[in-house]
């Protein structure tokens, strides 16, 4: 797996991204993994107002800006590195958890797309 990180949302002058429901999200890293058995683009973002203990981002609300950030931040990404993903995947956590580890505290959602040309197409599970 490959991994492009970018600053930790809790960095002084990391700018926060623009999504549909206002609430401050961060990017936390980009990973360009091929466990799955065919390249996959996660783009991992921090919402601390996803909390489940006081946040003020609904699930609807946080699944709005992850549609969001992947027609408007992922395919672009992929044009910009010449990447064709099988998938990509949108991930938001109400704080930082690395890859792959358990946090039973964090409040995290993940949803998959199928890029198909400049759309994403959501992939439920």
């Amino acid at each position: 797996m490959l991994a492009a990180s970018a600053a930790s949302a809790g960095e002084a002058g990391v700018a926060p991204i623009s999504v549909p429901s206002g609430q401050p999200v961060a990017l936390s890293e980009v990973l360009l993994d091929r466990d799955p058995g065919a390249l996959w683009l996660r783009l991992r973002f921090v919402a601390p107002q996803i909390s489940r203990n006081g946040g003020t981002a609904t699930h609807d609300q946080a699944m709005a800006d992850m549609d969001h950030l992947c027609q408007e931040l992922a395919l672009s990404y992929m044009q910009e590195h010449a990447l064709q993903p099988e998938r990509i995947v949108i991930s938001f956590a109400d704080r930082a958890v690395p890859f792959g580890a358990q946090d039973p505290a964090a409040t995290q959602y993940f949803e998959a797309y199928r890029p198909s040309g400049d759309t994403c197409i959501w992939e439920g599970f």
